[in-house]
């Protein structure tokens, strides 16, 4: 991987859902970008499970980049978060909870993160059908990068959750970060806009998940 990633490379980059074949490759960047050591049964889960949207951004066939979601039930939030929602709403509302976010250094700064985050947002808004009203995700407090890219895409700081994470054997301290109650306001990234189309367009017709296709020039596929 070159230091400097070109605008023409960019072009390249495509999208697909994760597989069970991306499990060792998606364990190598999860221990670059994050401190925490995840069990293997979560690699399974999340390349294989479908409560779980988990998506790559490729360039020449390998990933740089990913974004794993759950979307669950309010009465399935973490007991911390319980109040992300008002209690006004229906018990079928839904949230979506981002277990993961990252991108290979070189590919930082081009939009890719963006990208990613949007298609999950793009999904929600097809899939959910107005019933998904939050989207939230934990974050170190100390993952100053991590806090800058969520408030600059309009999350917004619900909690402070003290000791949360064990890293390592050492206790630190968290946040939680939200959107919503309303995804109306989630709109698409300025960039790419080529790619943020096509991710479009696809997630459009990716119900149900059993009908997935390439289209377009972003390659989707799941194999179980």
């Amino acid at each position: 991987m070159t230091d400097a990633v070109s605008p023409t490379a960019l072009s390249e980059v495509q999208l697909r859902l994760l597989c069970h074949d991306d499990i060792e490759s998606v364990k190598l960047l999860c221990r670059d970008w994050f401190p925490i050591e995840y069990p293997d049964s979560w690699y399974q889960d999340i390349t294989s499970n479908k409560k779980f949207f988990s998506l790559a951004a490729t360039f020449q066939g390998g990933i740089m980049g990913m974004i794993v979601a759950e979307i669950k039930g309010r009465t399935k939030v973490h007991k911390e978060d319980g109040d992300i929602l008002a209690s006004s709403f229906p018990v079928d509302t839904q949230v979506a909870y981002i277990l993961s976010l990252g991108v290979v250094k070189e590919f930082r700064k081009h939009g890719i993160g963006s990208l990613l985050l949007d298609s999950l947002k793009e999904h929600i808004s097809t899939t959910a059908q107005d019933h998904c009203k939050a989207v939230y995700l934990h974050v170190l407090t100390t993952n100053s990068n991590a806090i800058h890219f969520y408030e600059n895409r309009d999350f917004r700081q619900h909690h402070y959750l003290p000791y949360y994470y064990s890293i390592r054997g050492v206790l630190k301290d968290g946040f939680t970060y939200h959107i919503g109650s309303t995804l109306a306001s989630l709109s698409p990234c300025s960039i790419p806009q080529r790619l943020y189309r096509q991710a479009q367009s696809m997630l459009r017709s990716l119900l149900p998940w059993s009908n997935l296709a390439s289209k377009t020039g972003i390659q989707y596929s799941r194999t179980m």
